[in-house]
């Protein structure tokens, strides 16, 4: 069983920031913004290439309510999944990154050729 499905059972508590039946949306660990929530389904689902398109039809007013929440809907804020262990996917039940609380920067490195992407 995955870290997130033990969160979802109880087995290790987490800061929720908001709930449903069927997601559950609670502040990151190791954030890497002054708001980093990390949002995922409740029922086990891998990454985002095999997530059915009804989870996702579900998830995104979920997510909308976790930005209003976050008090991040109106000044804006990142959306992020990591799909794969190319993508930079480490945990591998869906989840998505919502960063926001500031200016964020953009890593530019991808635009260097010779630096690792």
């Amino acid at each position: 069983m995955c870290i997130f499905c033990k969160i979802v059972n109880g087995e290790i508590p987490n800061n929720t920031v908001h709930e449903d039946e069927n997601f559950l949306a609670f502040h990151d660990l190791y954030p890497k913004a002054p708001i980093h929530v990390l949002i995922i389904p409740k029922k086990h689902v891998e990454n985002f290439q095999s997530v059915d398109a009804e989870t996702m039809a579900k998830m995104t007013p979920f997510i909308q309510e976790v930005a209003r929440k976050a008090g991040v809907d109106k000044t804006g804020y990142r959306l992020v999944t990591n799909n794969g262990s190319d993508g930079g996917q480490e945990i591998f039940h869906l989840h998505f990154h919502l960063l926001g609380g500031g200016k964020l920067r953009w890593d530019h490195s991808h635009e260097d050729p010779h630096k690792s992407l």
